[in-house]
């Protein structure tokens, strides 16, 4: 079987949307039948590329330039869809960049049993939103679309931490605050179809949060660190803006993120 790291540069290099999260999800499948077989697998070593390959379009833009529509019109709400596609791509590509780029770092095999389940949830998250899409007429594309999230892979590329701390515990975190407001959005223009995609991903992307503090903690353990001033300390360093509220206490709670994390670094 060919080496984990080996197949995240293949999915990391890989630019069509479609086309990567089919491979995103293939090598998933291929991990996950081997692991629960018993079989002989091998997480190897590779060398990601600073930035994964990525289709000609959307066009990204500063997220300053990237023009807002209004929520409550039919424009808006394929607005919202293709947003939601581009955050989710984006995913895919960080979860199998931290594979990648970290497979040097002596960890158990469970690490990176979570970041390739999650790596598969993103692609069909992507692939679920793409569908909601083309319902509508649209695509994934069709809208210019914010080139800040890579940002923080950028940032944290020799910092296992501090991707930890900044990717699942503020960006995907930030996703638990903000998508039941999507839902009932679409809830109310009786869009079923965009409303079931959006549950699932809801649904699924607590655990995403979760991976991201139970090998933060990991890690703080093994290091013999108090995880929240080293948490407050990375998210300062590395993720340029304050975190705004309202937060889904709730939500972080079940993906293990207590208060005291994330209100200190909270503007209102």
């Amino acid at each position: 079987m060919k080496p984990l790291a080996e197949r995240a540069v293949e999915v990391l290099t890989t630019a069509g949307g479609r086309e990567k999260t089919a491979l995103s999800r293939a090598h998933a499948a291929a991990w996950q039948a081997a692991r629960a077989n018993g079989e002989a697998v091998t997480l190897g070593r590779a060398a990601p590329p600073d930035r994964p390959a990525r289709p000609d379009r959307p066009p990204l833009l500063a997220p300053r330039d990237v023009p807002r529509r209004r929520p409550g019109t039919a424009e808006g709400r394929i607005a919202i869809l293709h947003a939601v596609a581009h955050i989710e791509l984006n995913a895919v590509d960080l979860h199998w960049d931290i594979i990648a780029r970290f497979s040097h770092v002596p960890l158990p095999m469970g690490f990176f049993d979570d970041w390739v389940k999650a790596a598969d949830e993103e692609a069909k998250h992507f692939n679920l939103i793409c569908d909601c899409l083309e319902a509508q007429g649209s695509h994934y594309g069709a809208l210019a679309a914010h080139e800040g999230m890579w940002r923080a892979a950028e940032d944290t590329a020799d910092d296992l931490m501090g991707r930890l701390a900044v990717v699942p515990m503020v960006l995907e975190a930030r996703g638990l605050d903000v998508t039941p407001g999507m839902i009932e959005i679409f809830r109310k223009a009786g869009d079923d179809k965009s409303v079931a995609a959006m549950e699932v991903i809801y649904g699924e992307e607590v655990a995403h949060v979760a991976y991201g503090s139970k090998w933060f903690h990991f890690l703080c353990g093994r290091h013999d660190l108090d995880p929240k001033p080293v948490f407050h300390d990375l998210v300062s360093r590395y993720f340029h803006a304050p975190l705004r509220p309202p937060f889904n206490e709730e939500k972080r709670a079940d993906a293990g993120l207590p208060p005291d994390f994330y209100w200190p670094l909270a503007v209102s």
